[in-house]
């Protein structure tokens, strides 16, 4: 007696791929939902402490104003 599988029942399992992360080094799987970064664990990517360069809420206002006017006048000092 030979056992004929229907095509509709085999279900094709895919492992996630087995990444390294470059932070500690954990192996973990790389999961199309995980946040943050594809080399790095999901506890090292964590996004909560993390505060990127073009972070608004950085309430360094004041500091930019000052390099946005410094870098105004080095482009339009008049050299005599």
């Amino acid at each position: 007696m030979t056992q004929v599988l229907n095509p509709a029942t085999i279900e094709a399992v895919m492992a996630f791929p087995i990444k390294t992360c470059v932070v500690c080094g954990e192996e973990f799987e790389l999961r199309p939902d995980k946040p943050g970064f594809a080399n790095r664990c999901p506890a090292c990517s964590d996004p909560e402490g993390e505060e990127g360069p073009n972070d608004l809420s950085s309430g360094n206002s004041e500091l930019d104003a000052e390099r946005r006017k410094a870098i105004r006048d080095m482009l339009y000092r008049k050299d005599s």
